[in-house]
């Protein structure tokens, strides 16, 4: 059983995947939705203030390598356009982003995101760990349904 939980914490750090995909790995697994949930919300955050501190250096770093680097700037300029977006109400805007489960969203893009605004890491780290965890349960909701959720 341990293995299995430490399959969906690991998963759930991968960028890309996160939580959004590591909820419904455990319940393919037949794992209970709170074990899972908090195992998947503590593993897709674990990474978040480290990716808040070093992320924009490191992919503007990449962004020099001939082969790799346009595939960085592209993040780069994404994580960019999405930024000011946010607007005035940034940690707010920071919360729906990593909270709405949608392809290009999530803790390590909103990770980014605060590092380009740069916003504190107490504060953005606030507001993209409630992301998480409301995404969390609406991946439960998704994954679980509604009553699998409630027992």
């Amino acid at each position: 059983m341990l293995k299995k939980y430490l399959m969906v914490f690991f998963v759930s750090m991968l960028p890309i995947v996160e939580l959004r995909g590591a909820i419904p790995f455990g319940a393919g697994m037949d794992l209970s939705f709170w074990p899972n949930y908090i195992t998947c919300v503590v593993g897709n955050i674990l990474p978040v203030p480290f990716l808040i501190l070093f992320a924009k250096g490191i992919l503007e770093w990449l962004s020099k390598f001939e082969k790799i680097g346009p595939f960085f700037a592209k993040i780069i300029r994404k994580a960019d356009e999405k930024a000011k977006n946010l607007g005035k109400y940034e940690l707010l805007g920071l919360f729906l982003f990593v909270a709405i489960p949608a392809p290009g969203t999530g803790a390590w893009t909103g990770s980014l995101i605060a590092a380009i605004l740069r916003l504190r890491l107490v504060s953005a780290f606030s507001a993209i760990a409630l992301g998480v965890m409301a995404s969390g349960i609406i991946m439960g909701i998704i994954s679980f349904g509604l009553f699998g959720l409630i027992s």
